[in-house]
């Protein structure tokens, strides 16, 4: 039986019938976008690499920042998701449309608000994070050129989420495409010079990212006026939707606080990394590159999974909702646990591709080792969490998240990395007990069945 969904317009603000997609055949766009995106920070890492070993260093720890913050637009385009999903389902095309104004508008004004302050403030973040000296100039000019961009980072968020709820996940991914060739070829004409213009380094590789991002930005904004029609109407802001707005933001918070307790968590490990030699934290910042490739598609399954389920818990279709999810979790776990054995076995070849440091070399292969029970555990983790949140599950997930990361991998990690001197080791195996710890909590809640009883649309 074909099934039919319904979906924004092209034209006129009219949800139409469309074929239901599965979630895999969903999957893979999300899945090249997020290889692309993540090829953004991590080309920056690589080409400077080539041209400033230290350069490494100072990106990943501008990184860690630049993580952190973008859950700040994360809580927006999370909740934005769920919520046009779920009104998607239920054919409220009014709310589909006011939703997209408020979200746009939020992400805006948070991405200016935060660059202000993260070009401000960098210098004090980085001390407090023990960055070291010889990288610690390279780490703040890095992130404030970066920090003007940010704004371009928020909008480009917020309509990917557009186009997902949609289910329109191709035409985002397209987007993608292109601002990561552009990012790659701004980072060769601007780190090591070309045409005449001087090597900038570490700043160049920033600067390319901004501009990428800023390009992104007008093409995405051309292709949804193009696809959705003029759905973003400044009357629909006149009077406010203070009550969209409050929907948005007690959907988002708790999304956006269980990923803000991560990262959070994230920075306190590389700050106890930051205390050991140079090559331990260059490691870090190698075996973080590589674990994504691990990750990557169980990200990209829960995703799609995520608006597949916010559509149908708002079509109350329970049943078929438990259907999904588990097909979902069987494919997401499988896919991690073969990638990350193949990231064992070749590691050291692979890694020799960026660096022929022997320390680093040795260091990275016991860390893959030890990466494979841990992203076991985030799989199922990665999965639950979106699904959950998608149910309208909203607080038990950042209760677990907050008190297993902070306990178990905080600090587990500088017990077993300071005061039992198992250095990055260390740090691994306590993530990877945070992992595996959540994941059975997580098993627990759903089978539990208590996201069946949540009604998101009438919170």
């Amino acid at each position: 039986m074909v099934k039919t969904i319904t979906t924004a317009p092209p034209v006129g603000g009219v949800l139409r019938p469309r074929r239901e997609n599965s979630i895999l055949s969903l999957t893979w766009p999300i899945f090249i976008e997020l290889l692309l995106q993540m090829l953004v920070g991590n080309a920056d890492q690589i080409m400077v690499g080539w041209y400033d070993p230290n350069g490494v260093g100072a990106i990943g720890n501008a990184n860690q920042i630049t993580n952190l913050l973008l859950i700040v637009f994360s809580v927006v385009c999370t909740a934005a998701t769920i919520l046009i999903s779920q009104y998607i389902g239920a054919e409220d095309t009014r709310r589909v449309n006011e939703t997209y104004a408020v979200s746009l508008l939020a992400n805006g004004v948070f991405g200016l608000v935060i660059g202000v302050l993260l070009a401000a403030l960098c210098g004090p973040i980085f001390s407090l994070m023990h960055v070291p000296g010889e990288i610690f100039a390279d780490t703040c000019g890095y992130i404030r050129i970066i920090s003007g961009g940010l704004v371009f980072q928020a909008v480009f968020l917020t309509f990917t989420a557009f186009f997902r709820s949609s289910q329109m996940m191709k035409e985002s991914m397209l987007i993608s495409v292109t601002v990561n060739l552009l990012n790659i070829a701004g980072n060769a004409v601007f780190i090591n010079g070309a045409f005449g213009l001087p090597a900038l380094g570490v700043a160049g590789a920033a600067l390319s990212s901004d501009l990428s991002r800023g390009a992104g930005v007008v093409l995405i904004a051309l292709l949804f006026r193009r696809r959705f029609g003029p759905v973003l109407r400044l009357e629909l802001l006149r009077p406010f939707p203070w009550e969209q707005l409050r929907r948005l933001l007690r959907i988002g918070l708790p999304t956006g606080g269980e990923s803000l307790s991560y990262d959070l968590s994230q920075i306190c490990i590389q700050s106890t990394c930051n205390r050991f030699a140079l090559f331990v934290i260059n490691t870090r910042v190698y075996a973080n590159m590589f674990a994504m490739l691990s990750y990557m598609f169980a990200s990209a399954i829960s995703q799609a999974a995520q608006v597949v389920v916010a559509r149908l818990m708002g079509a109350g279709n329970i049943p078929e909702t438990g259907r999904r999810v588990k097909q979902t979790l069987l494919s997401a776990v499988s896919i991690s646990a073969l990638v990350s054995l193949l990231l064992y076995l070749f590691c050291r070849p692979m890694l020799r591709l960026f660096t022929q440091d022997v320390q680093v070399l040795d260091l990275f292969q016991t860390i893959m080792l030890i990466e494979i029970p841990l992203e076991l555990g985030r799989a199922v983790n990665i999965v639950m969490c979106r699904t959950l949140q998608a149910c309208g599950d909203i607080k038990f997930p950042i209760t677990i998240c907050v008190i297993s990361a902070w306990l178990t991998a905080v600090g587990g990690g500088i017990v077993l990395a300071v005061v039992l001197e198992m250095g990055l080791a260390g740090l691994w195996v306590a993530m990877a007990c945070d992992e595996c710890l959540r994941a059975g909590l997580f098993l627990w809640r759903w089978h539990s069945g208590a996201w069946s009883r949540k009604h998101l649309l009438s919170m």
